[in-house]
Order: C-alpha cells, then structure tokens, then sequence
C-alpha cells in the first residue's frame, strides 16, 4: 500500500515512519527484562500441579543446597493476592519462589523444591454437568418486543450454537518484572498496560502509599490485553525483593505464561434470527456464556453487537459466566466484540443463503437509522459505505454465490465478507508539554506502548498543536512520575491521551503567543492573539507571514529556560448523547483442500470507518494485525486443557498454532476519510480493536462459500470438513 504525504508542515494525517523504529531495530530499546539494575538478582517461581486442593508440604532442603540459590520464599506473608494463598485455586498457581545469583541456578532450584499436594474436587470444563452458569455483574439481561412471538411468526428462521476455544496471547516479549526497594519506596521495571493501575497495585498489595511506587515501561513487546492488568507474578517479583533485600528479576516461562496471565476465555453461544422471505429481520435472540475463575470474575462483552448492529423489533440477550477452577481469563484483542460478532456474522450470511439476497445487500435492508440498544442516535455511522468500498476493492462481484462450484485444480475457492463494530471508548487523562529554550518541546504522559505506535503518533498530534516540526518533538511515555494517564486498552489512547496532549499543547502554543504580544522586545507585540499563527517553531501574523519570530528567540529573550503546560481532559457526556461505534467490513478469500479439508486463506481485504486517522502507515499496520490475529482465531489457535487437572497441554509455540509468514496472504485495508467531532477534539474512534473484530466471521463464511460447510466452531479444522 502506498502512502501519500500530506505538507511536510502538518504532521497528523502523514504516514510518518516510526520514531521509536531505530531503537528496536537496533536493539537500544529497553524492555522490562533488559534493565540492569545492579546487584540483581533472578527469581523463578514453583507451581501447583492440581487445580485446586491444598498445600500439604513444601520441602526446600535440595533446593537451599544447590549451588547458587539464596533463598525459597514458601510463605506470602504480606503480599496481598487475589486468592487465598492456602488454598490452590488453579493449576499453575505459584506456590514458592526461588531466588538465586544466576538464573540457571533458580530453574534448576525450582526444580528440586518438592511439593506435596491434597488435591481436591475441581471441575475445568465449562460444558460439564456440574459447571453452572450464573448471572454475571456488568452485563445484565437485556430485551425489547416480543421476540420469542416474533421468531415463532418469522418466516425464516436462523438458530445456531457457536462455539470458541481459549485463546492465549503469546506476545514476544515474555511477562517480565524487575523490581528494587529502597527502605520502603518501590521502583519496579515491568511489562505493563496501565502505568497508574500497576502502580496502585503494587502500592495496594504491600501496603505502601502509591506515591512510595515507581513504575517504569517505556516498551513493551506485544501484550494484545495480557499485560492490562497486575498478575501474580509481578507482585511476588516486588515481595522477594522486599524479603531479600536486593533487586529481583523475574520472567515467566512461556509454559508459566498459559497459567501466569489471562486468555481470551471459552465461550458457547446460541444466536436465533426471524426474518421475512425478503431478509428483513424481525427477531433476535442472543444467547452467551464463557468460562471464569472462581477466585475472581471476568466478564467478557460478547452481547453487544447483537444489539445494535441490525434493525430488529425484537431483541433479547443474555449473558451468564461459568466458575471454573481455573486462572482468570481477561481482555484479549477486540474482547468480547469479535466473538459476539462471529455468531451474529455467521448467523447473517446464513440468512442471507437461506433467503438468496446478497450478504452485503441484506445487510444494508437491515441498517438500522440509530442505535436501539439505547434509543441514541449514532454519532457516525458509515457502514454501509465500508462494505461497498470494501466490495469494490476486494472485487465482490466476482463471487459465485452457489457453493462449492469455484474450485482451482483440487482446491475449493470461497469469497465471505462480514461486518464489525466496536465502541469508542474515553477516559480522562493529564499531559505536560515544555518547549525548550532550544526550540525543542518534550511531552509527557504516563501511557504505554503495546506496539500501535503511541511515540509517532503523540509526536504528530503534539507537534501540530504547537506548531512545531515532528523532528523538534520529543514524546516520552511508560512512567508513573509522568502525568496520569489511563491503562492502554480498549482502543481508548488516541482518543484519550491524544485529546490531552492536544489540548495541552493548544494552551502552551497559545501560552507562547500571549507572552510574544505583550513583549516590548517582539515583532509581535501590540498584535491580538488571535491574528497569530504558529508553524514550523515560528510565530508570525496570519497576514503578513514576514512578521515574526521563533519560540528560541522569545524565551531566550525572556531568559527562560522553558515555558510549560500541563493540564487536563476528560470527555464529556456525549457518550450517553450518542451512540459512538468505528465499523468495518471484512472480505476474505480461502481455498479449502477438497481431499484433505485443509484452509488456506489467499486474501484478506477491509475497509473501516475509525473516525480521524492520525497515521494511515500506523494505522495500516493495525489492521494487518489485526488479520493475522484473525486468521490464528478462526484456524489455528485454540488452547488444550487436560480436564483431570486443569493443565494446558500445549502450552509452547510448537502446539499453540499462531499464524506465521507462510499462513499470512496478501492483506490490505482502506479507511475512510472521516472524522467523529461528538467524540474528541481529535476526531477519533479507536483503530486497534475493530480491525480484528470481524475477521473470523468472514474467513467462516468464505469457508461456507467454497465447501457449503458451515462451521460454527473455531478454529475451524480439518474434521470440520471432511
């Protein structure tokens, strides 16, 4: 894909190269696991090997005897965690901490600690008999109409159960903390989403004043919602180092990460749709439960899309979880959206099958004209125009809508498209801005950087608001010391920290104006504020441009060896004025081998409507994640439990199947040219999380298109088809 520059003085809407790319590159860039503080040392956590039950006996002597180790900690004691450290609540569970001088030493400590467990009645299975499901607390029951009436009167009816294996992240860098006590103040290196939330954990979970915490994570190395909150091993990383009394890194293993982090959960849903001959839809019933842990509770948001998405009269949907003896599941890329979105995807090319409409155009007979979940209008809603812009570019007009007719040698060929939505989400958020006597400008702000690009784009959306070059802007981010910001999730960054730092930086550019015009030493003095611009680090009126001076020359001037900004945004009610969603249409082509069953995707194409695009090179390198990570849902990847016991049987990269280069085909994506004003000053939607939302529906439905198969359970395998 190509991308066109914009003036070489307007920063945002550029597809300007990353500015953190030199440091990875060349690996100058420090993750977690990377800083070398001095005297560390290695910790290495021992595991339960039951699901639950109790410790009966932790014997360290072989382990205290090995070379190298300092200590096993067996007790928690003044750690606060979130289960009953008596009790094991999952397998996997930490139950000791090894700490040696090297890290060989602590592994091979670890594995000399002897364990001696009770173990108890557990179940892992969400569609076991004794696995209840109950009413969870953020998502309640929802209806209108009559619709249970209306699917007995529609006449077509869809009614279908899906089903999605567990998905682990598997980021490269892996869960990683290094932490360091100074008397009762805490610096702790980490791999973390939300600066502020691991800083008041760490702070909650030893009993120190926040303002004791200092978190420290400038980059991190893939985290897809893993690392958007505090896990077990982070706050076991501080508290050994609290016991020992020296710095103390500690890295999971990647067998440890599939117990020691979150994953996106199991979910079973039924999706029932009434529909007239035409596709008009007059009824939907959206059934959804996933699995949970019993120590804690997670939520995931499956219900949402059934709601809004499609004109329906009458709706209900309801979401139960399931206690399992398992570790807690939590957010993983376009959480809850993609899976609710590939039962009601799936359910809508049914439709559209069963009635012989075009799946694009029975979409378009049920666009609805606002957001009857709540009865809101939409602040934008251009999905219809994703899905015939996507049509066009990806050429769907080519599809045969007969299955199992296209077919290239020995290969069954298949077209599917869906639809997506994900709402825009917005939090306050505190930014500083200084321009320096140089004329340089730093800003700062204690957000992170999972991978979109948060350093480019902050530097673009800064250096427009001060009018300043990119090449002058300096963004740091990933400290607690910095000005809060929230976690880093959610798609919510742009349209958060970003709207921050805008609006700090208008009122330091507009700082700098007002000092020049009362300067008897300016050129601008005596000229209303208003009549100045700001471009390329220079001051000057709007209409005589030769009139001027530089931020250098003002504070120099001045003797300043700065002037500074920091401030506040928090959004506004609008999200309770209107309904605000990014949308998106996905078209996939696949080519299923007749005799093997195997799926091979050729070409992913998309089109989205995610409001304003600070970075089309950013923001196409999402969506490119964003189908690979699709792809690895609707295929490949689905974890393996051992129900006796709760373990994860391929818990390594070489049984979790991930998508690598030889499973990734030409992939594009397109977005419109917009912008979403009711939501932030910047325009903004959210980009990371609706570009992946709609992909496994489409890969289904394609699949649908080449075999006349339809798969409702990911990944879709070999058995599948056959």
């Amino acid at each position: 894909m190509t991308f066109p520059l914009r003036a070489p003085d307007v920063a945002v809407g550029n597809p300007m190269t990353r500015v953190d790319g030199p440091l990875k590159v060349t690996g100058a860039a420090r993750y977690a696991a990377d800083n070398p503080v001095p005297d560390f040392v290695h910790a290495v956590l021992v595991c339960s090997t039951v699901s639950t039950g109790t410790v009966d006996r932790i014997d360290p002597t072989a382990a205290v005897k090995s070379p190298g180790v300092l200590r096993v900690l067996t007790e928690f004691d003044g750690v606060k965690l979130p289960y009953d450290i008596r009790h094991v609540a999952f397998f996997g569970q930490p139950v000791a901490v090894v700490v040696a001088d090297t890290l060989e030493a602590a592994m091979h400590g670890a594995s000399l600690v002897a364990v001696t467990f009770t173990a108890g009645p557990q179940n892992t299975n969400i569609d076991a008999p004794q696995a209840v499901p109950q009413p969870g607390k953020g998502q309640g029951d929802y209806s209108r109409g009559n619709p249970e009436a209306a699917l007995r009167s529609a006449a077509v009816v869809i009614d279908g159960t899906y089903g999605i294996a567990r998905n682990n992240h598997n980021p490269m860098e892996l869960p990683s903390t290094v932490a360091k006590w100074d008397g009762d103040r805490l610096t702790v290196w980490d791999k973390v989403q939300s600066i502020v939330g691991a800083q008041e954990a760490h702070a909650d979970a030893h009993g120190v004043p926040v303002a004791n915490v200092r978190v420290i994570s400038p980059f991190v190395g893939g985290a897809f919602g893993s690392a958007g909150q505090v896990w077990p091993h982070q706050l076991l990383a501080s508290f050994a180092a609290r016991k020992i009394g020296r710095p103390v890194k500690l890295v999971l293993t990647r067998e440890q990460m599939y117990a020691g982090i979150g994953y996106r959960p199991i979910s079973r849903q039924r999706l029932a749709i009434g529909a007239d001959a035409g596709g008009r839809i007059s009824a939907i019933v959206h059934e959804g439960r996933t699995e949970t842990a019993r120590y804690g509770l997670y939520e995931d948001g499956l219900t949402a899309s059934p709601k809004f998405m499609y004109t329906s009269p009458n709706m209900r949907s309801t979401y139960r979880v399931v206690p399992l003896d398992v570790n807690l599941p939590t957010y993983m890329r376009g959480p809850g959206a993609t899976t609710g979105t590939f039962a009601l995807e799936t359910a809508m090319d049914d439709l559209a099958h069963r009635v012989a409409v075009d799946p694009i155009e029975l979409r378009v007979r049920n666009e609805p004209d606002h957001d009857q979940s709540d009865g809101l209008p939409f602040s934008t809603r251009r999905l219809v125009e994703c899905m015939r812009r996507g049509a066009d570019e990806f050429g769907w007009a080519r599809r045969n809508p007969t299955p199992r007719v296209v077919r290239d040698g020995n290969q069954l060929i298949g077209i599917g498209m869906a639809a997506a939505g994900y709402h825009t989400s917005r939090s306050e958020s505190d930014a500083l801005a200084i321009v320096n006597a140089d004329g340089t400008a730093d800003v700062q702000t204690a957000t992170s950087d999972m991978g979109p690009g948060t350093y480019t784009s902050m530097t673009q959306v800064a250096a427009d608001a001060l009018g300043l070059p990119a090449d002058r802007v300096r963004f740091a981010l990933g400290d607690s010391n910095y000005p809060k910001a929230p976690s880093h999730s959610g798609s919510r960054t742009m349209a958060s920290v970003g709207s921050a730092v805008f609006t700090v930086c208008n009122t330091l550019r507009d700082k700098l104006i007002r000092t020049a015009v009362v300067d008897p030493g300016s050129p601008l003095n005596g000229v209303a504020p208003g009549a100045v611009t700001a471009s390329g680090g220079r001051m000057f009126v709007t209409a005589d441009p030769s009139r001027g001076e530089n931020y250098r020359d003002l504070l120099r001037r001045r003797g300043w060896p700065s002037l500074d900004s920091r401030g506040n945004w928090t959004p506004d009610d609008a999200d309770k004025r209107f309904s605000m969603y990014a949308y998106g249409a996905v078209f996939a082509e696949v080519a299923v081998d007749e005799s093997l069953g195997s799926v091979r995707v050729r070409r992913i194409q998309a089109c989205y409507d995610a409001g304003r695009v600070i970075n089309p090179r950013l923001a196409h390198s999402q969506a490119i994640g964003g189908m690979v990570g699709g792809i690895g849902m609707a295929l490949l990847e689905g974890t393996e439990l051992d129900y006796r016991d709760g373990r994860v049987v391929n818990a390594n990269l070489s049984d979790y199947l991930v998508p690598v280069n030889a499973d990734v085909p030409a992939l594009d994506a397109t977005f419109l040219p917009a912008r979403d004003d009711m939501a932030d000053p910047l325009g903004v939607k959210g980009l990371g999380e609706i570009v992946i939302v709609g992909v496994p529906a489409a890969i289904g439905n394609a699949v649908f298109n080449a075999t006349g198969k339809r798969v409702t359970e990911l990944p879709i395998r070999l058995e599948n088809l056959l």
